[in-house]
């Protein structure tokens, strides 16, 4: 009782009433203690810690002279520096980096670095900027003497010294050495600010044409992966197609006592686009035939109905009696119908294409850019009749972009459509 009596009277003591928590803090800790009377950084909310000063002498500051090495000209200059380090280089001079540009005599001058195209008082000049200006070839350019000597591009300046240095490196070397020699290609040097100069000087119309050139680009890449895919993909209907008539072959052929029930997981693997892939009932338990028949999650809305429209005009029953031999025909038969539906929506696409392709055809050659189009639909020479890059340049507006709808007429497109229904409605012929 007497220690809870002690602690209760310790915490009496409140925040009065319309003081902030903030100013309290300032005049109140738990710990008791006085305000701070120097800001100190801390993490522990308002529990503030007070600024430790040591007792040591603060260090001297001096007003003391000091000199730059990197000047040439011994100018003086002052500044505040700590006491201790009087007499000491100045701090910043490492920073000082210069260039070591090579030095020749007269005599390597005339025997290997002799040019008709330059003297010896010029080449002597281009060196003593090249020292003054740390080889700043656009400074050296602008600090040139034009008028005592020839008048010379950056590009010729560079060439020159790069072109001494390499030959001065050659001639130092120790033998066997492998040496690291600086090359500068001029004429590239040139080629590229020629270049930069005609891309800077464009005007906005060839600008905008640029883009458009960029965007049509862009457009023919995305079409030409769309091809490829529906072409993979037409492949392999072709394929399952070709497989499963195989195979129905090969089971009509060979009896029934022959074939073992192992023999039914060594059927050819059919692609999972061909067809319907019904899932596999192995797990234990009961289950009913009549569920083997439902159709899987991966068909689907469009495929089922044109399948029940299909069924119907087959004159068969959407449920039939789920015997072991009605499920399996059942399943055979709707696999095949929907890999049927998939060959006719492909074949309808590459009619489609085909007259596309047609139109396009022919509004190049109205326009100029390529020869008339034959009675098969070809080229005279037996290619086909897209020669886009054997048009003329003045047709360049009809050959980029021709594949969209302005050039094929809605009467396609309304025939393609029709022509899919009817392969809906007449399921039995194949293509």
């Amino acid at each position: 009782q007497k220690k809870s009596k002690k602690s209760s009277e310790t915490l009496t003591f409140k925040r009065p009433e319309g003081m902030h928590r903030e100013v309290y803090a300032l005049l109140y800790s738990d710990k008791k203690d006085a305000p701070p009377l120097l800001p100190s950084d801390t993490t522990q909310g308002y529990r503030t810690v007070k600024a430790k000063l040591g007792s040591k002498k603060v260090r001297p500051w001096k007003w003391m002279p000091f000199t730059n090495p990197a000047r040439k000209d011994g100018a003086m200059f002052y500044h505040w520096r700590r006491a201790a380090e009087e007499g000491k280089d100045y701090p910043f001079a490492r920073f000082n980096k210069t260039v070591q540009v090579p030095v020749y005599s007269e005599q390597e001058y005339q025997m290997y670095l002799h040019d008709d195209a330059w003297t010896k008082a010029e080449t002597d000049h281009l060196f003593d900027l090249a020292r003054r200006f740390d080889l700043r070839f656009v400074v050296i350019h602008d600090r040139y003497d034009h008028q005592q000597f020839k008048k010379r591009s950056v590009e010729d300046l560079k060439e020159r010294y790069y072109h001494i240095c390499a030959k001065l490196a050659n001639i130092r070397a120790a033998p066997g050495t492998d040496l690291k020699i600086p090359v500068f290609d001029a004429g590239h040097e040139r080629r590229r600010k020629e270049q930069l100069e005609r891309l800077y000087n464009r005007t906005p119309e060839q600008v905008a044409e640029e883009e458009y050139l960029i965007q049509e680009l862009r457009k023919i890449e995305t079409r030409k992966k769309e091809r490829e895919k529906r072409t993979q993909d037409l492949q392999k209907l072709i394929t399952a197609a070709d497989t499963t008539t195989e195979q129905r072959r090969a089971e009509r052929k060979a009896p029934k006592k022959k074939l073992p029930q192992k023999k039914e997981t060594e059927k050819p693997a059919v692609p999972e686009t061909a067809g319907i892939k019904f899932p596999d009932f192995k797990s234990a338990g009961v289950t009913l035939r009549s569920q083997r028949m439902k159709l899987p999650s991966s068909v689907g809305q469009k495929k089922i109905k044109a399948l029940e429209q299909m069924l119907m005009e087959l004159g068969v029953d959407l449920n039939p009696m789920p015997t072991e031999e009605i499920v399996q025909m059942f399943n055979e038969l709707r696999s095949d119908l929907v890999l049927l539906y998939e060959l006719k929506q492909a074949f309808a696409n590459c009619e489609y294409e085909l007259q596309m392709l047609r139109h396009r055809y022919e509004a190049l050659a109205k326009a100029g850019s390529i020869g008339p189009l034959s009675a098969e639909g070809a080229h005279p020479d037996g290619q086909a009749g897209l020669g886009i890059e054997e048009g003329r340049a003045d047709a360049k507006d009809q050959i980029i972009d021709v594949v969209g709808a302005p050039l094929t007429p809605n009467s396609v497109r309304r025939k393609v459509v029709g022509a899919e229904q009817g392969a809906l409605r007449s399921p039995t012929q194949m293509p």
